[in-house]
């Protein structure tokens, strides 16, 4: 074990000079600790959905960091937590397959939460991957640093260490960030570059991530749907989008006016009372979750959109193979 972690700016186990990187980087903490909060800050731009409820992410985003020097891939995992349901058991699945194929873990730890049951159960979870011929660098990443003062944030960072040693383990690296007022966003983006092999480009110059447009746009539906509702919900909606098709006749292009897209969006809720919430009095809700997705979803597409949105009810789907295989877990 080496003495202390390094100073981010000073961590570079590849020698190869000024070679090109390239590679991929996993992000990994409990639900709700602000990952994609920060690929999205870490790409520079809107790749990843954000909520303020847990366990909003269910697919692995790809954000795609471009520089002159690297190319950073960046896989946004669902949050690593004991499951409960067969849902949570595929979602952990997804997480430990992304974990073998990457060159760099980052664990994100917020530090306006003190260490608890569920970082280490994903500490261990990590142990095993940092040791042998073929250990994977683990960076610790103390995300929200922007809540806390400094004598806190000194306690947070001595706790981290702490964990790993508990472990008999150490980081590669410990990085406190701010993903919202940039706070020591490039530094990361350093340290993760550093653990990096060389090679060349991944993806095309521009690109900010691989996912389909269909993936990205039931993404932007779900996130608007989890805007301002109890909390039980984030856990039983799924969103599916039924089909994306122009409609006929819709743009001109000598006038400058651009194709009408018409999106058929399906939402699933386990429960008649929670198709309630998510429609709202009289369909209040659900033309607000309308108006709000339909902004990012024209701005992904680079046209206009008429969203149509459909509730459902599929009892208990998040325990259900069948209806997990249909919703596309």
């Amino acid at each position: 074990m080496t003495s202390a972690p390094q100073h981010p700016s000073l961590v570079g186990p590849h020698d190869e000079g000024d070679a090109h990187r390239s590679g991929f980087a996993c992000l990994v903490g409990r639900p709700n600790v602000g990952k994609s909060t920060l690929t999205n800050a870490l790409v520079g731009e809107k790749v990843a959905i954000m909520s303020a409820r847990p366990q909003t992410t269910r697919h692995t985003i790809r954000g795609i960091v471009h520089r002159d020097d690297a190319q950073l891939v960046l896989v946004d995992t669902p949050g690593l937590h004991r499951p409960r349901t067969l849902l949570g058991e595929r979602l952990n699945a997804l997480v430990q397959d992304t974990l073998g194929e990457v060159d760099v873990v980052a664990f994100c730890l917020p530090a306006d939460q003190k260490i608890g049951p569920g970082d280490r159960y994903i500490a261990s979870q990590l142990a095993p991957l940092m040791e042998g011929r073929r250990a994977v660098p683990v960076v610790a990443v103390v995300t929200k640093s922007d809540l806390v003062d400094r004598g806190r944030l000194a306690e947070h960072l001595m706790a981290v260490d702490e964990l790993a040693r508990s472990l008999d383990r150490d980081w590669s690296a410990i990085v406190p960030v701010s993903a919202r007022d940039g706070y020591q966003v490039d530094e990361l983006t350093d340290v993760l570059v550093a653990h990096l092999p060389a090679g060349p480009a991944l993806y095309p110059g521009g690109e900010l991530t691989d996912e389909p447009e269909q993936v990205m746009v039931a993404e932007l539906v779900r996130e608007a749907a989890l805007e301002g509702v109890r909390d039980e919900l984030p856990h039983s909606l799924a969103v599916v989008v039924d089909e994306i098709v122009e409609r006929e006749g819709s743009g001109d292009a000598a006038k400058g006016r651009p194709p009408l897209l018409d999106v058929r969006v399906n939402l699933f809720v386990e429960r008649d009372s929670q198709k309630a919430i998510v429609i709202g009095k009289g369909g209040s809700r659900l033309r607000e979750v309308g108006t709000n997705a339909r902004e990012g979803i024209e701005k992904l597409l680079g046209t206009r959109v008429y969203l149509d949105l459909h509730v459902k009810v599929a009892k208990d789907w998040q325990r259900d193979p069948k209806q997990l295989q249909r919703l596309g877990f």
